[in-house]
Order: C-alpha cells, then sequence, then structure tokens
C-alpha cells in the first residue's frame, strides 16, 4: 500500500469517527479559529487521526488553516471560497459559492491565478465606480488548468509562446525552445503548464504535443477536444472488458425477468441516433386509464461496479455531442450494439409500467427487469408527419402503430397539461442545428422545432423519471437526485425590480413557487416584451445539478427527480439503475451496501454534475465554431434581426437561423447610447432611442473571427 492510499483509508477511518458536518458545527460555534489539538479535544480524538480530514477540509475551502496552523470558517474569518471567471484582458470575477454578490479582481490580485481555478479571496472594499467589491486571491485550492491549447508562435530562436484558445485565461504561455517539441509558428499544440503565473511573469509551460496547422481540415474540432480534456479514444483494457461481452441475450441472462417481446412497442428518436437507450409501449385499459410503459436499456447488467467499464464510465461522465462527432461515455460494442434498443432484436430492460388516470396522475406503477424486442424504430420527423400531416404512405408502413401513436399524442398533451397546472415551467427556446459536408464544412444552419414527436418521448421521460424517484425516495435508500434549486434571492431581487417596468411581479416571502414564474411567462405571451421577459427570467434561474439530497426540482415543480432513462450516455442513470438492483433483487438494501452508497454518493454527484457543465461548454463551443465559419461566406451581406441580449458593450442581435452576432456600441454612430442595467436597454442620449430585447434590426455582417469565435454586425438604418 503506497502513501496515498495509507492517507485515503486514514482519512476513511477519521470520517466514521468524526463526520465533516461535526466538525463545521463546532468551529462554527467557537469564538476563534482552534488548533488541532484543541479540535482534537473537542472530539476526544488523537489530533494525528484527525488531521488528515483537516487536510481534506481544506482542500475543499470548507475551512481556512491560517499561518499559526488555527483552523476557522472562511466567512468568520472575512474570507470567501468560489471559483474565478476570467476575461481575455486579464482582471477577472470572482464567483463565491455562497450568496452574495461576484468580487472585481484586478489583474496585479489575481495571485498566480486563472480561468476557472477555485480560490480564496479576501475582499478589498469597493471599485472606484462604488458599484461592484473588489477582492484579493489569497490562496488557490484547485487548479483547472494544467494543460493548454493553442497556437505556438515562435518568437525567436531560445523561446516561443503559446497564446491559449481560451481567450479567459488572458495571457500567453512562455515555453523556451528546449521544451517546444519541434513546434513551428501556427503550429496547434496542447502545452503543460510548468510555472503558473505571478505578479509580473508570464506561466511558462512545455509543449506535451502537436496535431497540426491552424487552419488545416479537422484540427478546428480537435482544438476543442483536446481543450476540454475530452478522451478520444478508449484505453486498451476497457476495450478488452468490452469484447468479452457477448453481442446477444443467452436464454441464462433472461431468467427472472418480465418477458415482453410480445408486447408491441417503439423507440422514437433522431434519424442520426445511434444509441437508442428508451423504448415505449402505450395500452388503454378498460377502466379509462392509460398503461404507459418505459422501457430503459440495462446498462448496469453489463457495466458492473468497480469494473474498468465502470471506472472509465465514472471519469467521462456522460457522452459528448459535438458538431461533427460523439465521443460515448460507454465503447461502442456496448453504446451502438448490445445496449442499444435496436428493432427486432432482444435486448434486456428495466421496464417502468405507469397506470395514469386522466388527470395525468400516476394510479399504479411497477417496475423490475425486463427482456424486450422493440418492434419498430421511428423518428421525430416520421412520428410528425404520421400525427400532424397525416402522411398517407407513413401511416400505411407504420399501420399497426398509428392509433397508438395518436393515443401517445392524447397522453403527452394529458401529462403537459398536468405539469403545467403544478406550475412547471417551459422556456421554448429552439436550438440551431449545423449541417455539414463530408470535409466537416458547413453548409447549412437551421433552427430545430419542437414537435409533439419530441413533446411525446419528453414527456414519457419526465413522467419514469419522476416516477422513479419518488419510488427510490419512499424506499429511503441514497441515490442521486436531480435538482434545480430555486433562484437566488439577489438574482429574484433584480428581476422584480426589471418586472416591475411591465406591470409584473413575483410574490417573495419564505419561498417562491415556480408557478409565479409561469404565470408571468403565460401574461406576456404574444406581447412586445415577450422575448425579453422570457429571457430575463430564465437568466435568474439557477443550473440544474446532481445532489445526493432532494432540494427539489424547481423548473419541474416537483420535490422529487432523478435521471434514470439514458443509462448508455449519462453516469447519473447508470448508479439509479445500480440502486434500483439492489432493492430489485433484495426487496430492501442491506445496510452494509446503504452505508457504503451513503458514502459515495456525493462523489458521484460532483463528478457527474463537473462533467456534465464541461460537455455542454465543448458542444456549445464546436457549434459556435461552426456558425462563424458558415457565416464568413455572408459578409456585407444585410439581415432582418431580433435582438436577443443587451448589455454595457453592445447588443446581440440573433439572424431567423439561431446565429447570433453582437453590435458594438462603438459602431451605433447615430447617438451616444447608455446601458441600463436594470431594465436590459441602450438609449441615445441625445435622440432618446431605445433599443430592447425583442426588437426587430436590420444588421448588415462585417465580420465573421473563426479565432475568435466572434460574429460581429452593424446596425443598417
Amino acid at each position: 500500500m503506497d502513501k496515498k492510499q495509507k492517507k485515503r483509508k486514514k482519512a476513511a477511518v477519521v470520517k466514521d469517527a468524526v463526520q465533516e458536518n461535526q466538525v463545521l458545527s463546532c468551529l462554527q460555534s467557537a469564538s476563534k479559529p482552534l488548533n488541532l489539538a484543541e479540535l482534537a479535544a473537542q472530539f476526544k480524538c488523537d489530533p494525528g487521526i484527525l488531521e488528515s480530514l483537516l487536510q481534506e477540509m481544506e482542500m475543499q475551502g470548507q475551512v481556512i488553516r491560517t499561518r499559526k496552523n488555527r483552523y476557522g470558517i472562511p466567512e468568520k474569518m472575512n474570507l470567501f471560497v468560489g471559483t474565478i471567471q476570467g476575461h481575455p484582458k486579464g482582471y477577472a470575477f470572482f464567483i463565491p459559492d455562497v450568496e452574495r454578490d461576484d468580487f472585481f479582481i484586478s489583474r496585479e490580485n489575481m495571485g498566480g491565478a486563472m480561468h476557472n481555478d477555485r480560490v480564496v479571496v479576501r475582499p478589498l472594499g469597493f471599485s472606484l465606480q462604488g458599484k461592484r467589491a473588489e477582492g484579493e486571491v489569497i490562496r488557490v485550492l484547485k487548479r483547472a488548468n494544467s494543460t493548454v491549447v493553442g497556437v505556438f508562435d515562435e518568437t525567436n530562436r531560445q523561446f516561443g509562446f503559446v497564446i491559449p484558445d481560451e481567450k479567459r485565461l488572458g495571457t500567453d504561455i512562455f515555453v523556451p525552445r528546449a521544451r517546444a517539441k519541434g513546434a513551428r509558428s501556427g503550429d496547434k499544440v496542447v502545452v503543460e503548464i510548468t510555472s503558473y503565473p505571478g505578479l509580473r511573469r508570464n506561466p511558462e509551460g512545455k509543449v506535451i504535443e502537436r496535431f497540426g496547422a491552424a487552419g488545416d481540415p479537422g484540427v478546428d474540432i480537435l482544438s476543442i477536444v483536446k481543450k476540454y480534456g475530452l478522451p478520444e479514444e478508449f484505453p486498451r483494457r476497457v476495450l478488452k472488458e468490452a469484447a468479452g461481452i457477448s453481442l446477444t441475450v443467452p436464454p441464462e441472462d433472461q431468467e427472472g425477468r418480465w418477458d415482453l417481446r410480445d408486447l408491441p412497442m417503439i423507440t422514437i428518436d433522431s434519424e442520426d441516433a445511434r444509441d437508442l437507450d428508451d423504448a415505449v409501449s402505450l395500452e388503454t385499459l378498460s377502466n379509462g386509464t392509460y398503461r404507459l410503459g418505459v422501457h430503459i436499456a440495462d446498462v448496469s447488467f453489463y457495466v458492473k461496479e468497480n469494473s474498468e467499464l465502470d471506472k472509465e464510465a465514472f471519469e467521462r461522465g456522460t457522452s459528448v455531442y459535438l458538431v461533427d462527432r460523439v465521443i460515448p461515455m460507454l465503447p461502442p460494442r456496448l453504446s451502438n450494439g448490445i445496449c442499444s434498443l435496436n428493432a427486432g432484436e432482444d435486448r434486456l430492460a428495466i421496464s417502468v409500467f405507469m397506470e395514469i388516470n386522466n388527470e395525468g396522475n400516476v394510479v399504479r406503477y411497477d417496475v423490475g427487469p425486463s427482456v424486450i424486442r422493440v418492434n419498430e424504430r421511428m423518428s421525430y420527423t416520421g412520428v410528425r408527419r404520421i400525427l400532424e400531416d397525416n402522411d398517407a404512405e407513413l401511416c400505411q408502413r407504420y399501420a399497426d402503430f398509428t392509433l397508438t401513436l395518436q393515443k401517445m399524442q392524447e397522453l403527452c398533451l394529458v401529462l403537459r397539461r398536468r405539469r403545467k397546472i403544478r406550475g412547471a415551467l417551459d422556456f421554448d427556446f429552439p436550438e440551431s442545428k449545423v449541417t455539414l459536408d463530408q470535409e466537416g464544412h458547413p453548409v447549412d444552419v437551421l433552427l430545430l422545432e419542437r414537435t409533439i414527436a419530441e413533446q411525446i418521448i419528453e414527456e414519457f421521460m419526465l413522467i419514469a423519471n419522476e416516477t422513479v424517484a419518488r419510488h427510490l425516495s419512499q424506499l429511503e435508500v441514497p441515490f442521486l437526485y436531480r435538482v434545480h434549486e430555486e433562484p437566488k434571492t439577489e438574482k429574484l431581487e433584480a428581476l422584480n425590480e426589471f418586472l416591475h417596468g411591465f406591470g409584473f411581479h413575483i410574490p417573495t416571502g419564505k419561498g417562491v413557487h415556480p408557478r409565479f414564474f409561469q404565470e408571468i411567462l403565460h401574461k406576456a405571451e404574444g406581447r412586445p416584451e415577450q422575448l425579453v421577459v422570457h429571457t430575463v427570467m430564465l437568466r435568474s434561474l439557477q443550473h440544474a445539478r446532481y445532489d445526493p439530497k432532494p432540494l427539489g426540482h424547481f423548473g419541474l415543480a416537483v420535490q422529487y427527480y432523478t435521471h434514470f432513462t439514458a443509462p448508455i450516455r449519462r453516469y447519473s442513470d447508470l448508479i439509479t439503475h445500480r440502486v434500483l438492483w439492489d432493492v430489485m433483487a433484495h426487496s430492501r438494501m442491506h445496510p452494509k451496501r446503504q452505508k457504503k452508497l451513503e458514502g459515495l454518493m456525493p462523489r458521484y454527484a460532483e463528478q457527474t454534475s463537473e462533467r456534465e457543465l464541461v460537455a455542454e461548454e465543448a458542444e456549445r463551443e464546436t457549434v459556435d465554431l461552426k456558425q462563424v465559419e458558415y457565416m464568413r461566406g455572408f459578409v456585407g451581406d444585410v439581415f432582418e434581426a431580433i435582438v436577443v441580449s443587451i448589455t454595457n458593450f453592445g447588443m446581440f442581435a440573433a439572424l431567423p437561423n439561431g446565429i447570433e452576432g453582437l453590435v458594438h456600441v462603438s459602431t451605433m454612430a447615430d447617438d451616444y447610447y447608455l446601458f441600463d442595467e436594470k431594465n436590459y436597454t441602450l438609449t441615445g442620449e441625445h435622440t432618446a432611442k431605445v433599443y430592447r430585447i425583442g426588437d426587430k434590426v436590420k444588421v448588415q455582417l462585417v465580420r465573421a473571427s473563426i479565432e475568435d469565435r466572434e460574429i460581429d454586425f452593424e446596425l443598417v438604418t
């Protein structure tokens, strides 16, 4: 056993004896920071045993250790823990973990921190404008950037610099010639940081990989893959384990399962989908209720806990859907093979049958392992054409399921109505889809419409996730909740201040209900201010994440919600399946297993939430990149657009295909425009002309920069 393993084992022993919350409670009630001996005396334990727990808590920013080796709560010491958000000009903003305003961090007060680092900040007062608190980084807890992707610039024979693709890093990286790995100016490289920045010193690094010249085909997307550290291939040990899994379902694997192969069921997905997680079935019962079946690939049967496949899936956390490729969580043998619910093939699943009444309430349900055989693979486009266009050819081809699809539409609307009645939010912002040619160049950009076909699957998956969450919470077993906490107080106050201008108000008190948001969305529908109200309300909401505690899902207006329906591509869902197996196999969870899972869930929640954010950023950046590349062919053209966002430096306008560009305030030459941050407007100082979100404008494309991922418009008057 090496030193690290001994340290982890020692920390685990301490956690059994003294819990983190006990230490925090002790320090919270203390009149001053306590040293190790004083804390050990409080818990009547050996100081050496307690030390490893305190070190771990210090690394997480839960406690602060002073120069005199005393421990205290950050806020009680007027210190804050959070994340740095860099700016291309070298300064940054600090986002505290606790609920309070951001801090401005000047370049001089960065303390060697870089974009996305976890840090401790000390407040310094207010900026000269008196509007924003300033702070100083006094400690870096966790580095976010061990490697950086960028373009090598060969300054001279002795050294060069790497110009990062991530502009928010705010600085180039110095590379001595001996550590440049033969890179030449214009090469795209990965540089490992060997020395982090100082007050007057750039970070220093060494080139560890060269992968082509900037502008070469495919290098643009590959740069984003490497920037976010996305794994390009599966390790051999993982592929070897996957190769040992059968691509068919032998009779012994079907034992103890519901045999549902004679139950008519279909999959509905996009035309290009290859990993089919879910199938659906629907029957109408004699009492007038619906019997909905949601059948999810039983990935946990093949990906055993602590196996090589499981370890790799945990590290990846999720599949990543880039504009030109998919980076799967599981090897293709599983994701596109034995775990994908391909039509006409026997597959193992976990099935949830829900009896749903005409009000959309689940009056009875069953959850169990099954063996299924999907009858038809259908697409969103095909289902929409059957239900909305009554396409004769498709109705004939899928005659066995036409009536079922009509009943699915009926149930979908029932479930949708039920969600609206309880106050669930529904922001319908369409997404852009970029079409590429064989060489990876964009040839078209279109807005994706959410049709009745997408809505059917969305509603069925939502009710299945909700049912499984309620089932597991009633059993009082540990699992991952999908949580979406209510808006923070200051965000809510700012939102109300904005809404007052339109005659709207969200009641605040002990708690805010999502129904209040939904009522305003409904009132604004069809009015000129609809887009601005939708946009500002969406910005006020928190980001959904995973947590071991049932903190509620504000957007869906439910207390208990989980992710169960996509175990091929989300590790969180795989965890839910494992917990279901624990309770299905033994009716109840063994106490030892329960205690083990309780210890693992916080780690699972942190990893899955973190990897989801990385995937979202990478996916968004590849779409933005290809949109900019697409627009390069239209420089000089004039377009009709709509204002979708307003800032102090200008306004963003969106074209009918969803592509956005900036109209910088400096190009609005007919007046000096003043930004109203409370009402999100730009007002001409002399003309009193006002620009608001939702305004229609005519713009000319003047710049489309792939390097900066920026599109610039100018107003056409």
